[in-house]
């Protein structure tokens, strides 16, 4: 920042607050400071070398007002959102640039001729930046690689994982340091463990899984009760603290899954190899284990280090498949457990936890990455089975850790998995909305919260309004996030709660197999940088659900786009001042009506979920069906837009397939809007 740029300031007033930098695409920016009610806004003068979505310290002088709002500028950036870039080449004799295709106000890259790597001018290409250029303001980067332009579906990918700030590939220190693992599973290291080896042990997951990160066992005991022993990838036995792996795992925090890929948060070696828990190979892992009679009722339990030998591995439809026909590999086995979850499952639903439910998309993809098909993935007793043994182990452990204390006396740091009770005020407004299609919301505290949420979504169920008010409801709730401040998860109704069960996938569940071994041997090392890890494992993860919705909504379109012209029924999924959202019903594919095609001026009713026509009253609220029609598809928006064929309107040919839905946008209020995608990414586990 030169000093011409620099306001004018009393050094005695000045304030400086640490925020994340959000940049629009008109080049102002606002900086979001938590604890202050309002964004600062910073002129694009005053931004320095700051881009969106970076932590920066921002400098308020004096009152700070500009036109109502508290103004500022950025004195330093201390934590880059991203260093990796996608564009186009720029090519000139001695030097090249590179020219940013997603990102609001990102400035070209400037590329020496000794980091082209034979990028040929109009290249796409992944550019990492090495310098950022404070006083220029173009930062300097280097080419890590040339994107093949024939392969549209691959690029469009890595420009999404790019673009969400995860890197595409492991550095050459992470590479090394793998080579040097050893894997085969040593006599010493196995008799620290108790051995399951020679008792049924089976994973259940997807039919298109590479890593098996949990396994069950089980046997009956003398006693009479039934041993269920919850096995996880002992990913903490190869991945030691402040090694380089380690470091990368940390930054990464999270697996990313798109329609046609995993970009893993461990190198595959580890991931799909080592610490996969396949069938038929001795494998490490950290485990509860559980006394329980044939009701599911927990007698006593267990918590340690283990060797196992998975005997088979099953899919959900497999699973699914012997509990509907009755017949199939280890019935007898399968059944028990399925009971067992389901007795859990009921009483969780009775101690407070809510029944919310959502659909998952699986798009079927031709050898190009082309989807070809939609299926809508539903939540059947086969999932229910491994979610309900997973919700037991992550809590058991998070109840385990709350009882220790270190050498301080003070409780354990742990990294827990916390959902805090619903903000009163949207709690308020969605009661009265539920109220007006007849259903009574007790507000009055979170125990009736949740049992009025559950009596209204058993109510809802077959009828017009379910969509709407099950939309709504999730979108009253809190965030759940990792933070040491336990305050239990609302939201599964559990007073301790973490995450245990895939370390393969998720860094915070690496962290807790770590205390928990420091607990169990008595040795427990204080980290004061644990609340700063799970702050940014929470920032990671919603960076990953971002990519996973971008990748849908990219695949979606591209669906969309044989179908221009056609009319589908759809339902009314979001409303703003400009505009609709319509999901269609058989793809669940969202797209936009602008209130600029319709024949009325409309207003925004925000209390009603809800456009009102000016002239006629008309109302377009939330969960109204609607038929719409096609009228544009863009990959490079990742965005469909529809008309609106009024009823008795449009002979178009109707279309019917099969996909999953997807939340309204969001947009930040007084501010140019800066869309982002709300629907719920795939997980396997809770």
């Amino acid at each position: 920042m030169t000093k011409k740029e620099k306001p004018k300031k009393n050094s005695s007033q000045k304030k400086t607050y640490k925020g994340i930098v959000d940049v629009t695409r008109t080049g102002m920016a606002y900086v979001t400071v938590e604890g202050l009610a309002s964004d600062i806004l910073v002129k694009q003068k005053n931004i320095g070398s700051a881009l969106d979505g970076d932590e920066v310290l921002v400098d308020v002088i004096g009152n700070g007002k500009s036109r109502g709002r508290t103004e500022g500028y950025i004195t330093d950036v201390l934590k880059r959102k991203k260093t990796e870039f996608t564009g186009t080449i720029q090519l000139s004799k001695n030097f090249a640039f590179l020219l940013p295709d997603k990102g609001a106000f990102m400035p070209d890259i400037y590329i020496p001729e000794n980091s082209l790597k034979g990028a040929k001018d109009g290249d796409k290409a992944v550019v990492k930046i090495v310098a950022w250029g404070e006083k220029t303001r173009k930062p300097v980067g280097e080419i890590l690689e040339i994107l093949d332009a024939s392969d549209t579906n691959d690029q469009a990918m890595k420009e999404i994982l790019v673009e969400s700030g995860f890197p595409l590939n492991f550095p050459d220190e992470v590479l090394e340091e793998l080579a040097t693992i050893e894997e085969s599973i040593s006599a010493s290291v196995i008799k620290d463990r108790k051995d399951f080896r020679k008792i049924l042990t089976f994973t259940i997951d997807p039919v298109d899984a590479k890593d098996f990160d949990d396994a069950i066992s089980i046997r009956k005991l003398k006693s009479g009760l039934y041993e269920v022993g919850v096995h996880i990838a002992d990913v903490s036995h190869y991945v030691e603290p402040s090694t380089a792996l380690d470091k990368e795992a940390e930054r990464r925090a999270t697996s990313v899954y798109l329609p046609d890929r995993v970009l893993p948060m461990l190198p595959e070696k580890i991931s799909n190899e080592l610490c996969s828990l396949r069938p038929h190979e001795d494998k490490l892992t950290f485990s509860a284990v559980f006394q329980m009679d044939e009701k599911g009722v927990v007698k006593q339990h267990w918590i340690g280090r283990t060797v196992i030998h998975s005997a088979h591995r099953f899919t959900y439809e497999e699973v699914q498949e012997v509990i509907e026909k009755g017949e199939g590999p280890y019935l007898q086995e399968v059944l028990l457990l399925n009971n067992m979850a389901q007795t859990l499952r009921k009483k969780r639903f009775k101690d407070g936890a809510i029944n919310f439910s959502s659909q998952e998309v699986r798009f079927q993809l031709d050898a190009t990455g082309k989807p070809i098909g939609i299926m809508v993935k539903e939540s059947k007793e086969a999932h229910q089975l491994i979610e309900e043994f997973m919700l037991l182990a992550n809590r058991t452990v998070a109840e385990y850790v709350s009882k220790q204390k270190a050498a301080n006396k003070q409780p354990v740091p742990f990294p827990y998995r916390v959902h805090d009770t619903p903000d009163e005020e949207k709690m308020h407004v969605f009661a009265v909305f539920a109220n007006k299609f007849g259903h009574k919301f007790d507000v009055s505290n979170p125990e009736s919260i949740a049992r009025s949420f559950n009596q209204l979504l058993t109510d809802v169920k077959g009828k017009p309004e379910q969509h709407v008010l099950e939309t709504l409801g999730i979108r009253t709730m809190a965030k759940a996030i990792y933070t040491t401040e336990n305050v239990g998860h609302y939201g599964l109704g559990f007073e301790h709660y973490c995450h245990f069960t895939s370390p393969i996938r998720r860094y915070p569940d690496v962290l807790v197999h770590r205390i928990v071994a420091q607990c169990l041997a008595g040795d427990i090392k204080v980290d004061k940088q644990l609340e700063k890890r799970c702050k940014h494992s929470s920032d990671m993860e919603r960076k990953a659900m971002d990519a996973e919705r971008a990748g849908n909504k990219y695949k979606q379109v591209e669906y969309m786009q044989q179908y221009i012209g056609d009319t589908f029924e759809g339902v009314v999924s979001g409303v703003a001042h400009f505009g609709f959202w319509v999901e269609t019903v058989d793809t669940k594919c969202e797209g936009l009506v602008s209130i600029h095609n319709m024949d009325e001026v409309f207003r925004h009713s925000e209390e009603d979920y809800a456009l009102v026509g000016q002239q006629t009253g008309r109302k377009i609220r939330i969960g109204d069906k609607v038929t719409i029609r096609v009228v544009a598809a863009s990959l490079a928006k990742r965005q469909l837009d529809y008309d609106l064929v009024e009823n008795g309107g449009g002979n178009t040919e109707k279309r019917s397939t099969a996909t999953t839905g997807r939340p309204a946008p969001s947009y930040k209020p007084g501010r140019p809007s800066k869309p982002k995608d709300k629907s719920k990414a795939r997980k396997k586990k809770k």
